[in-house]
């Protein structure tokens, strides 16, 4: 905090977080406290006060992982451009479930792994299918990682198989209408679940979405997952709801405090909105994104253009969140075909050719010198008649 006419403070450390606030922290072996209000004022001189009289804590080192292992496989990884080029969002979750392995696994080696042990550990997982599912695609990255490092020559996650985990729900009008029945116009909970079904991003991104990135009818958005930037525009229902909010933060959305959500803090208030509302356990907030794509798809969108509102990559992304409104969709437009054909026969307008058409094609035909041995097959009911009245000649009798 140097300068100029200004003290330097031991220990206090500042920042500027992404709203553009400085923040202020002690910090002292490694353990980092923050420090309330502007350096000088009362508060944050009491609190430094405060932190400089605690006796410093005892940090317990960590035992050096031993080479070749999945501890020290994972301190390679953690600085690799692989893991440092995901989003905050990606490393915090992939962090968060490799140091969950590593507290039973980080002592074994890597090269020692065989397809029985990895069959063991996602095993264990049999009552959360969908963390099996993600602990065996991090088991995989710590493993094809140590190939390309030479730590190891064979991959033991190859055809290893997880549980199926069960897909999310997509939200169905009823259970929307009960939501918004529950939560008024106006309300925080309101705005946050308008802003989840009406642009169909993530939670992720639409917890950070501030007032700047509105831009004419137009709200941007700069995935935090993939890094996708869109230009989604405003529907008319959240044009209304966003009418109403309070402008007074930088943020859309904001706690009761005034502060900016973090995910997980947002997470935990749009899932006990849901629940105040009565809606079962199988609504989350990640279904009403897929709930997006399906009115969309509803609506007659194309793929495309739906990837153009929720930012997917592929088709195949797509298409897992709308089978079901296609499906419908189809099956809807062969009942009806069905009931506009109740004989079951095709219309005569949608035959290669009417009777009348073919018997003038094989007119035609007859008329043709053509080789011996390429005569038509078919002929018009009258050229049949008329071949057979001819006379036949006797081939015993020239």
């Amino acid at each position: 905090m140097g300068g100029r006419g200004v003290i330097r403070l031991k220990y206090v450390h500042a920042f500027r977080d992404r709203l553009g606030r400085m923040r202020y922290y002690f910090r002292r072996h490694g353990k980092r406290s923050a420090l309330p209000g502007l350096p000088g004022s009362s508060e944050f001189m009491a609190a430094y006060a405060a932190q400089l009289n605690n006796p410093p804590m005892r940090v317990e080192q960590r035992p050096a992982a031993a080479p070749g292992t999945f501890a020290a496989l994972a301190i390679r990884y953690y600085g690799s451009p692989q893991y440092q080029s995901l989003s905050a969002t990606s490393r915090s979750n992939y962090r968060r479930v490799i140091d969950g392995f590593l507290e039973q696994h980080g002592h074994r080696r890597v090269d020692q792994m065989t397809r029985e042990h990895v069959d063991i550990v996602v095993g264990r997982m049999a009552e959360k299918p969908g963390a099996g599912i993600i602990l065996l695609k991090r088991i995989r990255t710590l493993i094809r990682y140590a190939m390309a490092l030479g730590w190891t020559d064979r991959d033991p996650t190859a055809g290893v198989k997880a549980y199926k985990s069960k897909e999310i729900h997509t939200w169905n009008e009823d259970e929307i209408a009960a939501f918004e029945k529950r939560w008024p116009d106006g309300s925080r909970e309101r705005l946050a679940f308008a802003l989840l079904l009406y642009t169909g991003q993530r939670g992720s991104d639409v917890h950070r979405m501030m007032w700047t990135d509105i831009v004419g009818d137009t709200i941007r958005v700069a995935q935090q997952k993939t890094a996708t930037k869109l230009s989604i525009p405003i529907h008319d229902t959240l044009q209304r709801l966003l009418a109403m909010a309070n402008f007074n933060h930088e943020t859309i959305l904001a706690t009761a405090y005034g502060k900016l959500f973090s995910v997980k803090g947002f997470g935990n208030m749009i899932s006990a909105a849901i629940r105040e509302a009565g809606l079962p356990q199988r609504c989350k907030a990640h279904g009403l994104r897929k709930a997006a794509a399906r009115r969309l798809a509803e609506a007659g969108c194309s793929t495309s253009e739906i990837m153009a509102i929720t930012g997917h990559k592929t088709l195949a992304e797509v298409e897992r969140y709308t089978r079901a409104a296609e499906q419908e969709r189809l099956a809807r437009r062969a009942i009806q075909r069905q009931s506009q054909n109740r004989s079951g026969k095709p219309a005569l307008d949608k035959v290669a050719n009417t009777t009348e058409e073919l018997v003038k094609i094989n007119s035609l035909i007859a008329k043709l010198a053509l080789p011996r041995g390429l005569e038509p097959l078919f002929f018009s009911s009258s050229a049949s008649r008329s071949a057979d009245s001819c006379p036949r000649s006797n081939p015993t009798h020239p």
